[in-house]
């Protein structure tokens, strides 16, 4: 039997086959997409059409292909959704980089203060988190008449199968989702007087929902590093990192960790298959890829390494400071951090991948704080485990043995859920 993976990033998508074969699962690439954020009046968005059309297109080339498929499941980003009125999408979708929740977040915190909502729900604090895209919708008017609030993953399947679902691990991207019992807060929902019927209870992974074309459309772990962290192969239960356009560093923890510890370093508590996942939000690829796109943007990255490594510059910047999110030039984003003192294209690639080591330091010293243990190994997998170099100055970055895998983790935990409804 096959079974069709769609994983779709911030910058990519890709539709992804597997099956297994004496005892192993097998996959292989049908499809690829670019995917990104477009600019529309003065903000940030979304083209739901167009990644409609490339998740379809790409199904299409999957059955031409491999004609006998078994199911299809879908995965993302998190924190970003599509609101509904009936069956009528509410336009613009809003991409998390948008800078329209500057404004309303202290409004949030005076109905209820971050340190009370990292009590109900765990979740790390981000500007752009569900919660407060939500306060600027209904400021804005655009909760007037609203009867569904779909994230990005549930939103696609809908349209293609009709049922509309909430999926745990990606609601608990969204700030609402209390930690104890893993279902919506009321209080949190009712302080903020967002309407209730968005908020349903929720689905877990693994739940069938439909067909589309003859497929079975099933419900993964739709968050992107829920399915990323059930695609490791892990011995134990060690950190990992999900390396992409965001890092994702973590551990599996039986519940969830909510104290002020926690709270301080901002670590988030996200929903797994069965486990939470204990992890923080940190910068990733994002910096090499825009410095990419200012610097030289014909240059492969092979290159780019290689010119990093021959690089002397020692200068580091904080990897996770404000003005790296969504600058208009990350040269220039940079050349402000390094105080003018990056010359060549190796210095500045250098500096942003030995600030992503010392990063990733960083938050790994925190995890062991807060959970009070002590870990042997660091397992990377994404785009990011491909890059040598920086798994090396990771590894001496931290004093512990980095297992880069480069791999599709998060398309092949979204193959091993589906697998495991038709066992």
């Amino acid at each position: 039997m096959h079974y069709l993976a769609i994983d779709i990033g911030a910058s990519s998508g890709r539709h992804i086959v597997g099956w297994r074969e004496n005892g192993q699962l097998q996959t292989k690439e049908v499809y690829r997409f670019l995917n990104g954020v477009k600019e529309e009046a003065g903000h940030l968005v979304w083209d739901m059409e167009a990644l409609l059309r490339e998740v379809k297109q790409g199904i299409r080339a999957a059955k031409a292909e491999f004609p006998e498929i078994e199911s299809l499941s879908i995965d993302t980003w998190g924190v970003d959704y599509v609101l509904l009125r009936e069956n009528q999408e509410v336009l613009p979708v809003y991409a998390y980089r948008d800078s329209r929740t500057e404004t309303v977040i202290p409004q949030v915190h005076e109905k209820m203060p971050f340190s009370e909502l990292y009590r109900r729900t765990g979740c790390q604090f981000q500007p752009f988190n569900s919660i407060y895209q939500l306060y600027a919708d209904k400021l804005a008017g655009r909760l007037e008449g609203v009867t569904d609030l779909l994230m990005m993953p549930e939103y696609l399947l809908w349209k293609l199968c009709g049922e509309k679902a909430r999926e745990y691990t990606n609601a608990t991207t969204m700030g609402m989702v209390n930690a104890r019992t893993g279902e919506f807060d009321g209080e949190i929902i009712d302080t903020l007087g967002y309407p209730k019927q968005l908020f349903p209870k929720l689905k877990q992974p693994g739940t069938i929902l439909g067909e589309y074309d003859g497929i079975r459309c099933v419900l993964c772990a739709t968050h992107d590093t829920g399915s990323a962290v059930e695609g490791i192969p892990m011995e134990g239960n060690e950190p990992y990192i999900s390396s992409g356009t965001w890092s994702l560093l973590g551990v599996k923890t039986p519940k969830p960790i909510t104290d002020r510890v926690s709270e301080e370093a901002n670590y988030s508590n996200e929903g797994g298959v069965g486990y939470n996942r204990y992890q923080k939000n940190i910068m990733g690829m994002w910096l090499v890829n825009e410095l990419k796109r200012d610097l030289c943007s014909e240059l492969p990255f092979p290159e780019i390494v290689k010119t990093a490594e021959e690089s002397s510059c020692d200068i580091l910047v904080d990897a996770n400071a404000p003005e790296f999110l969504a600058p208009k030039s990350m040269k220039a984003a940079f050349d402000a951090a390094a105080g003018g003192k990056l010359h060549t294209i190796g210095d500045y690639f250098r500096c942003a991948y030995c600030s992503l080591a010392v990063s990733y330091r960083n938050a790994l010293n925190e995890l062991e704080r807060n959970t009070g243990c002590t870990y042997e190994k660091l397992y990377i997998v994404g785009g990011g485990a491909k890059n040598a170099f920086l798994n090396r100055l990771t590894e001496e970055a931290i004093g512990k043995k980095v297992i880069a895998l480069p791999i599709e983790a998060t398309a092949l935990g979204n193959l091993k859920i589906q697998m495991e409804v038709t066992k």
